[in-house]
């Protein structure tokens, strides 16, 4: 996020850290935070080894996970936090008085309605364009908890197993839950301050102790040698994560302060630097400015981890894998030669509940409503709608090349290098392109930088999307087709 020089900041939270927060010059509230997911991730470890499953009952574990995420939002941002209570009452009130054909309409606009308003209220709280880690970023997990459980309530309850898809079936939730279970599902202490968001009935199971059993059961063990399930240990997966994030640290501390995102509309820049040189350094700024998602999103994971949660079963390898609450597949984020590919591996969380709650349940344009949902939840600065806005035009183009062109560079091996090669540089600039006014957040440097540049990426995405056809046939179906007509003509001569 976008962060003025020397501008001031502010905390509703515990000022207990101020001391140190002066020592090292960073914020008091990002030390709040930090200071909060490392005693989340040891509060983590003794969550699962001494109130495991086979040593505390389920409602301990509930009220433990519940009372400890309350403490830290409480610690983080004070009496901002009564928003969050509120909000996840509120919602509570819903679910148990709403009509299930109604529930996920009525949580929706609720949840959605409130977090508008917290987030309009943010420009007349703190100054246009600059962003603290304030009490928004846990609203926002909690919205998409509340919706994403009143989808899947609604699935459960309200709609037949024939009218929803295999995941829905999967996820449906087939009875309202408990107030403690509602209330530990939103405010657990993994995932209170920074998410990700988890699915309803995947939460219940880790709090039960069935949600690495079931994920097991999916193996035939006795194949492998094994007389009985294996105990797969989330330790090796937790340092991993934590040497990401460690890494992370050190690049947010050394890079991203020293690449700022509004160098690239300085005036002298401009005048000085070609139009490929400042493409150059869009690429570098924008990636300067991701450590800090980086740290925190595989933080949280980790902590959610520490404490048994995330097992996602066993790869064709036999490794055991960690990553069902996983945020970001960074290596994959680093070589997509794809928008789609890209946006598929970035707040992975997001974009499945995106897909959930508007995607898979839009009654028309489902892309488009669902790059709009992303801007409104995110916020209301306009940098975020030129990016989303920005976002589907892009994607739509380059949904068009992909199916028009991909398959003449599939062979021979040094042609598909090349197409790789060319794809991933265009993929990793059209991002960039896209975020910039993400970061910037007001209308006056986004229109100066799209000028910049020239608008060259909306000019381009709009000469694809009029020249090339939105849904070609591709070979395979073509040829699939061709062959149906030669059988049916066989068929006829016989």
């Amino acid at each position: 996020m976008a962060e003025a020089p020397g501008a001031p900041h502010r905390t509703t939270g515990s000022t207990l850290l101020h001391p140190l927060s002066a020592l090292l010059g960073i914020p008091l509230d990002q030390i709040n935070f930090v200071a909060c997911q490392l005693f989340a991730l040891l509060a983590a470890f003794w969550f699962r080894i001494y109130l495991s499953p086979s040593h505390a009952s389920s409602a301990v574990r509930h009220a433990f996970a519940t009372l400890f995420g309350i403490y830290f939002a409480v610690f983080c941002f004070g009496w901002y936090s009564i928003h969050l209570f509120v909000l996840v009452m509120m919602n509570y009130g819903i679910m148990n008085m709403a009509s299930i054909p109604n529930i996920h309409r009525y949580s929706f606009v609720v949840a959605m309605g409130y977090l508008t308003l917290c987030h309009i209220s943010r420009i007349y709280i703190f100054h246009y364009g600059i962003l603290t880690t304030d009490f928004s970023g846990p609203l926002m997990i909690i919205t998409q908890k509340i919706t994403t459980l009143a989808c899947q309530l609604h699935d459960g309850i309200g709609r037949q197993a024939e009218e929803l898809t295999a995941e829905q079936n999967r996820l449906a939730v087939k009875s309202r839950p408990s107030l403690l279970e509602y209330l530990s599902y939103l405010l657990n202490f993994m995932s209170i301050i920074a998410g990700p968001c988890s699915n309803y009935k995947d939460y219940i199971a880790f709090i039960e102790g069935r949600h690495v059993h079931m994920k097991l059961l999916e193996v035939n063990w006795k194949q492998k040698g094994y007389d009985r399930l294996p105990d797969p240990s989330p330790t090796g997966a937790v340092m991993y994560k934590l040497c990401i994030t460690l890494v992370s640290l050190i690049l947010f501390l050394t890079l991203t302060k020293n690449f700022p995102m509004a160098y690239i509309i300085d005036n002298e820049f401009l005048d000085k630097t070609p139009f490929l040189s400042r493409l150059g350094y869009l690429y570098v700024v924008t990636q300067a400015a991701k450590p800090k998602y980086y740290f925190a999103w595989t933080l949280a994971d980790a902590v959610n981890n520490a404490a048994g949660y995330g097992f996602s079963g066993v790869d064709e390898k036999g490794t055991f894998r960690w990553d069902l609450l996983s945020n970001l597949n960074i290596w994959n984020i680093e070589t997509a030669t794809s928008f789609k590919m890209y946006i598929e591996n970035w707040n992975i969380q997001t974009a499945a509940w995106l897909k959930r709650v508007c995607y898979d349940r839009a009654p028309w344009y489902p892309t488009a409503l669902t790059f709009i949902l992303s801007a409104l939840w995110h916020g209301i600065y306009p940098g975020y709608y030129f990016t989303f806005l920005t976002g589907i035009l892009i994607t739509l183009a380059a949904r068009a090349i992909r199916n028009n062109c991909r398959h003449y560079f599939l062979s021979p091996v040094p042609l598909k290098i090349a197409y790789d090669v060319v794809t991933w540089a265009v993929t990793q600039l059209a991002v960039c392109y896209t975020v910039a006014p993400f970061v910037m957040l007001a209308v006056e440097p986004t229109i100066k930088f799209y000028k910049s540049v020239y608008f060259h990426m909306h000019i381009l995405s709009i000469l694809v999307l009029l020249l090339l056809p939105a849904r070609p046939q591709t070979h395979s179906v073509r040829r699939a087709q061709n062959q149906a007509m030669l059988n049916s003509i066989k068929n006829k001569d016989k």
